[in-house]
């Protein structure tokens, strides 16, 4: 196993620990995270503070047992591609959603990037409407 799939491997478990500083460890400075367009936190986000505020704590305050489960992983030099699945309940409706992803993550050196989020921004946002 590479050692960029082993650090992806381990942000999907750390996330899904809740150890969100973990996470936000590999991360550059100056990484360049992009949630899907249409999302309910579409955009392109700098930095892991950026990242932190504007995405999981959002998550957090918004979601009630949200997950991202990978199923696959492909890796080629510095990229790392995952495939899976979220789902989580929208606290302020009570209903759900399940929604493939892909998340292409970029390695400079020993820290990640980029992060670039595909998914089904409708199944993401349906639950957000009364």
């Amino acid at each position: 196993m590479s050692r960029y799939l082993a650090v992806i491997r381990g942000l999907y478990q750390a996330f899904a620990e809740g150890n969100v500083p973990s996470v936000l460890g590999a991360l550059s400075p100056n990484v360049r995270w992009t949630e899907a367009a249409g999302g309910p936190y579409g955009g392109v986000y700098i930095g892991p503070q950026a990242v932190l505020e504007r995405v999981f704590a959002r998550i957090g305050a918004e979601w009630e047992g949200f997950t991202a489960k990978p199923a696959e992983f492909v890796c080629e030099g510095s990229t790392v591609v995952a495939m899976g699945e979220y789902s989580a309940t929208f606290k302020a409706t009570g209903k759900s959603f399940k929604a493939p992803f892909v998340h292409v993550w970029k390695f400079d050196g020993e820290t990640i990037a980029s992060f670039h989020q595909h998914t089904d921004t409708v199944l993401h946002t349906q639950p957000m409407h009364r």
